[in-house]
């Protein structure tokens, strides 16, 4: 099997391509749920409850039932990395939301500042320290489900690892399990690094 540099880049985009898609189709609903439950806590607990179910489900069985409705292909694959993601998302985004300092609403009400204004201008930005977080272990988590989207006909770096495993060769293997596991840890290291930046900033402007 071709296990070229060029090769093993193009492989590597895939992933790194599949994995962003499949988290933002989950960021965006996460997101959404967050701010909607963020003044009401029954529904948070009964959400992010639900939430956790699905992160339980061990991947390749989720991916095993989602290729029911959607057949081979990526599309199986982007939404297994979206419910994943919803967990991480959904409650690093309400918790950040809910622990804003009532002090700061009350400013912004007594501004004149309609609701709207007030999530856009103070809940959001200060929350947002939290969302990144949730971003970051979405991500990192998506790079690792989707080695295995090539059990439903997906692409990436699972490509190489699964024909390792076929043809018993370890060099192919390692082709596929090196660069995939430093993507992960790129990815955790510059959004980690990234993270402490926004808190500090947040931290200094209040």
């Amino acid at each position: 099997m071709d296990i070229s540099l060029s090769n093993v880049s193009e492989l590597a985009f895939q992933q790194l391509y599949l994995s962003v898609i499949g988290t933002l189709v989950g960021g965006i609903v996460g997101f959404a749920l967050a701010v909607w439950v963020r003044r009401r806590p029954r529904w948070a607990s009964v959400l992010i409850g639900l939430a956790e179910v699905i992160q339980t489900i061990p991947g390749i069985a989720l991916l095993a039932f989602l290729l029911l409705a959607f057949g081979l292909g990526d599309t199986t694959l982007i939404v297994g990395l979206g419910l994943y993601a919803i967990l991480p998302i959904l409650q690093n985004t309400y918790e950040g939301l809910v622990s804003v300092d009532p002090v700061y609403l009350g400013i912004g009400t007594g501004m004149g500042m309609t609701p709207g204004e007030i999530f856009r201008q103070i809940e959001l930005p200060l929350a947002f320290p939290f969302i990144l977080a949730g971003l970051r272990i979405a991500l990192v988590t998506s790079i690792g489900v989707a080695t295995i989207g090539v059990f439903v006909g997906s692409g990436g770096l699972g490509t190489l690892i699964y024909r390792g495993l076929q043809l018993i060769d370890i060099q192919v293997i390692l082709a596929g399990a090196i660069p995939a596991g430093l993507l992960a840890i790129l990815l955790e290291v510059g959004l980690s690094l990234l993270e402490r930046k926004l808190s500090q900033n947040v931290k200094s402007n209040t």
